[in-house]
């Protein structure tokens, strides 16, 4: 990714049909930086880039809320000091990725990260973006809260792929463990790829598992290798920008979920308790938390043995009509 020319790109659609010179003097510059940012002679701050949307009638505060499904703990959204927004933004999606870890997927220096982080520097827009990126896997939706990614060169086609992705994930539920199939050993070692085998090892029926192969194909998210089909290494599809669609997707595999304990297929356990707000709310940290260590123990597994499926529930027995 090009991180340069997207942020150049994001402020030209921010920009729309009013002149660089315009809106450069209306947000009270003296020079025409807007020509700069769009050249790419120079980058605004992440904090210039929200005040450019800002200007351009988007909604931060709201659009920042947004991007989570849950505000952290700590994160209330835009502040009327944007420097300050910029830093509580990066911090919550950082979670807690260390600086040494962030530094090696992003290629920024620790020095330089450090003091992003301390607040000891501004950000960029290109370092912000890309440390949305890595941190979250999610900037097409962050980016998506200013604007429409359509509109812009560098991510037009990832976000077509993205959407229909998407629209696999919902047409054919099972095909995030359809793709977890295709790493096992066991399905490695077979002489060919054989539909049966998969449907009955992830016990579905094999009209099931011929559907995601046929999505998930379609949408480039695995290819066949001539004796098999094997994932194409790209990221989970995230649904969490869409609150209905992730509830339905939670509410499907809390069906498996249960389905599957009553054949005693997994290990479960429950604690029903009192406890106060704030312990409820740190209950949900140590979810997230939680889930957070589970993805780094999941990126590094080898070999695939198994097709697990990973549920936690934090739910507020007392407010039934609250939605979390």
């Amino acid at each position: 990714m090009d991180w340069q020319s997207l942020a150049s790109e994001l402020v030209r659609a921010l920009r729309g049909k009013r002149s660089q010179a315009a809106l450069s003097k209306r947000m009270r510059y003296r020079t025409n930086v807007l020509y700069a940012w769009e050249s790419g002679r120079n980058a605004p701050t992440a904090a210039q880039l929200l005040d450019l949307a800002a200007q351009s009638g988007v909604d931060v505060r709201s659009a920042l809320q947004q991007f989570f499904r849950v505000p952290p703990q700590g994160f209330g959204g835009a502040s009327h000091d944007t420097e300050q927004t910029v830093l509580s933004f990066l911090t919550a999606v950082r979670g807690e990725l260390p600086i040494a870890e962030l530094s090696r997927q992003s290629g920024l220096s620790r020095f330089a990260l450090t003091r992003i982080y301390k607040g000891h520097a501004r950000a960029k827009a290109p370092e912000f973006l890309q440390l949305i990126e890595v941190c979250s896997h999610r900037l097409l939706d962050f980016v998506a809260l200013l604007t429409d990614p359509a509109a812009l060169p560098s991510v037009r086609e990832a976000w077509r792929r993205q959407l229909a992705r998407r629209e696999t994930a919902t047409r054919a539920p099972w095909s995030p463990a359809v793709v977890a199939a295709l790493d096992l050993a066991d399905y490695r070692a077979l002489p060919r790829h054989d539909s049966v085998w998969l449907a009955t090892r992830l016990g579905v029926d094999v009209e099931q598992v011929d559907q995601c192969l046929r999505l998930l194909a379609a949408t480039e998210q695995i290819r066949f290798s001539g004796e098999h089909f094997e994932p194409s290494g790209i990221e989970a599809v995230e649904l969490s920008e869409d609150r209905l669609l992730a509830k339905a997707r939670r509410e499907f595999w809390g069906r498996v979920a249960v389905e599957r304990a009553k054949r005693s297929q997994g290990m479960s356990a429950y604690n029903v308790c009192g406890v106060s707000s704030d312990d409820l709310k740190r209950l949900k940290d140590l979810q997230r938390e939680y889930l957070a260590r589970a993805r780094a123990i999941i990126a590094e597994s080898s070999p695939v043995e198994a097709v697990a499926l990973l549920q936690v529930h934090v739910i507020d027995l007392s407010s039934p009509g609250s939605v979390d």
